[in-house]
């Protein structure tokens, strides 16, 4: 595609997003051509915030199925392209540029990946792996996700290209949130790793249980240098090694339980 500007959805997932989604609509109204959100049943005002913004909104239960939430985004929106983010996700004014400059000349690509920048304990992260690209600018009929639970990907007929520009993402506001919320997480990712490898070798659970956890925080801490990120870089590091742990302690229980 060339000349002509091509249309835009900001697609969005919410659940209970009344406190967030306002500063994340505000850098994408009157920009993005049409606002659709995927709403899993919020019961604060998150509708009313959205409402405010024009945004059409769809409520379904996720039942934490993401792939079908995404899938759901892609199925209301009827721009050309699609912007997949979350509400706590900004997009910067040069990410909107560049994005402009695709919706006039694609240069044949069906997908773009941007780079995620995230923001953790109120710093910009840089290095330990928390600052790479991120696959959510695809063209709506050549797209769809696949995946089961929580761990999706995006499938693209077509090349998929890379912008240089970010997108501004403030996944935690605490320690105790990050762990509540990997507290889920790893509870659905324990369920769907059972169903799809079964019963595994006790010595495979033990080493990742066991061994893992410090080899992925000197990867995240050191090989990736997380220390450069300061102590934010530390605590990253310890929490996603920690998180790692988590996974496979409740794949062990999942798997005992089966014994009962």
């Amino acid at each position: 595609m060339s000349g002509a500007r091509a249309t835009l959805a900001v697609v969005l997932m919410t659940k209970n997003e009344e406190a967030r989604l306002a500063d994340c609509l505000d850098r994408v109204a009157g920009w993005a051509d049409e606002i659709v959100i995927i709403d899993d049943l919020s019961f604060d005002k998150t509708a009313d915030v959205a409402n405010r913004y024009g945004a059409k909104v769809f409520p379904y239960a996720s039942n934490n199925d993401h792939f079908q939430q995404w899938n759901r985004g892609i199925d209301h929106a009827t721009a050309d392209w699609v912007l997949h983010i979350d509400a706590d996700e900004w997009v910067t004014p040069a990410l909107k540029e560049a994005i402009d400059r695709i919706l006039v000349d694609d240069g044949g690509h069906s997908a773009f990946q941007v780079m995620r920048r995230n923001v953790f304990l109120g710093r910009a992260m840089r290095y330990g792996g928390w600052y790479h690209p991120h696959l959510i600018l695809f063209k709506r009929d050549r797209s769809r996700c696949v995946g089961e639970g929580i761990h999706v990907r995006l499938k693209v007929d077509g090349t998929i290209g890379r912008l240089g520009a970010d997108i501004l993402h403030f996944p935690f506001t605490s320690v105790a949130q990050f762990l509540t919320r990997q507290n889920v997480y790893t509870s659905v990712e324990a369920r769907v790793m059972l169903k799809e490898r079964g019963r595994l070798p006790q010595r495979e659970v033990i080493y990742q249980a066991a061994i893992r956890p410090y080899k992925l925080f000197w990867k995240f801490y050191g090989k990736l240098q997380g220390r450069r990120d300061g102590w934010q870089g530390f605590v990253f590091s310890v929490l996603f090694a920690y998180t790692h742990f988590l996974l496979w302690a409740k794949y062990w229980e999942a798997a005992n339980a089966t014994d009962g």
